[in-house]
């Protein structure tokens, strides 16, 4: 029995080229790993009548962790967002973002090593919405109506902001243990409690309560998140681990990916108490399905999260560093790695995984 089952769920669109990618070069590092490869998304519902089979979340029950390429919503059946319910099935409650520049990655900044950390399960993502004229959208107005005395347009729909203690607790907890672990400085808890004083305020006590026990250990500040979007294209460089709700974590996070080149670069992870899923920030890019040409970076450093999180870390190192060095070279790169994104020496995914894993088996 091999020491690593991982759960590899390919995806959509081009998302199986990528996975395929990001498989062949964690394979490289010769880990005792078998995959165990299922569905989800638009791929699945001919077979399953469904986009996120009880058998996929199943196997990453069983497996513990799983590597997701990117996937397509579809329009009109299942859930809303196949990744949300994801993360709502399995209480994968911390989303785990790093941006960190690397050479060769074309971009205004350079030496960003920012981590956002987004509360993944309440805030405005919970999925509680009303819509315009339903019945419920009018009980849901009366009642705020009545207990609020503020007027609400009547053709209006309606969103329900939850964000509790616990969730709160946890969320703010795991920033600062990720700190600790990694020889983290700071954190900054990322807010609205100016404005929204029950909900984003309790969020912003919490945080100040569960920063009494890292006092002297890791610094805490917060930032109102209109001003932490300024600091952050301002001077990046004097933060390091950020922590947020959900939706201000999934915008904050794009922003932050956007100073070190994009979201080609930018890996993610979600993770819960039991389980985790790793997986690009990026879509499924359905459009160039088949073509070979897609950037596999953001799926391979989401590779690098998973080694680290099995408690691999000399692997992940060895993972990065080639990933690293390539870019760095830029020759055996994908279009949107090239200075011209026109360059016809550019390489497809495929090649690009091939150079990574050359440069892996030197690193013997």
């Amino acid at each position: 029995m091999s020491k690593y089952r991982i759960t590899l769920i390919p995806g959509d669109g081009t998302g199986p080229e990528l996975a395929e990618a990001a498989k062949r070069c964690v394979d490289a590092l010769g880990l005792d790993i078998s995959w165990e490869i299922k569905s989800a998304g638009q791929d699945a519902i001919e077979k399953y009548k469904t986009p996120l089979p009880d058998d996929t979340l199943e196997s990453i029950r069983k497996n513990k962790v799983a590597l997701k390429g990117p996937i397509t919503t579809p329009i009109g059946t299942g859930f809303r967002s196949v990744n949300v319910e994801l993360r709502k099935r399995l209480d994968l409650y911390a989303c785990l973002r790093p941006c960190k520049s690397y050479k060769g990655v074309r971009s205004k900044y350079a030496d960003i090593d920012i981590v956002i950390v987004r509360e993944n399960t309440e805030d405005l993502y919970a999925g509680i919405e009303f819509e315009k004229g339903t019945n419920d959208v009018k009980k849901v107005i009366a009642l705020c109506e009545e207990l609020t005395k503020k007027k609400i347009r009547p053709d209006s729909a309606i969103s329900i902001k939850p964000i509790s203690v616990e969730g709160t607790r946890r969320i703010v907890k795991y920033a600062f243990e990720y700190a600790l672990k990694h020889n983290r400085k700071k954190v900054t808890a990322v807010h609205k409690a100016n404005i929204m004083k029950f909900t984003d305020g309790l969020f912003l006590e919490t945080a100040r309560e569960v920063a009494k026990a890292y006092d002297g250990r890791v610094q805490f500040e917060d930032r109102i998140v209109d001003n932490m979007c300024m600091q952050l294209v301002q001077k990046p460089e004097d933060y390091d681990v950020l922590v947020l709700p959900n939706l201000y974590g999934d915008i904050i996070s794009d922003l932050a990916a956007g100073l070190i080149g994009g979201l080609g670069v930018a890996p993610g992870a979600n993770i819960g108490e039991t389980c985790a899923v790793f997986e690009p920030t990026h879509g499924s890019a359905p459009k160039y399905k088949g073509m070979n040409k897609v950037n596999p970076g953001a799926i391979i450093l989401s590779s690098v999260l998973m080694l680290r999180h099995l408690g691999e870390d000399a692997q992940a190192d060895r993972l990065e560093k080639a990933f690293a060095a390539i870019v760095e070279e830029g020759k055996y790169v994908t279009y949107d790695m090239k200075k011209d994104r026109l360059d016809k020496t550019a390489v497809g995914t495929s090649q690009m995984a091939d150079a990574i894993i050359a440069r892996i088996k030197k690193s013997k």
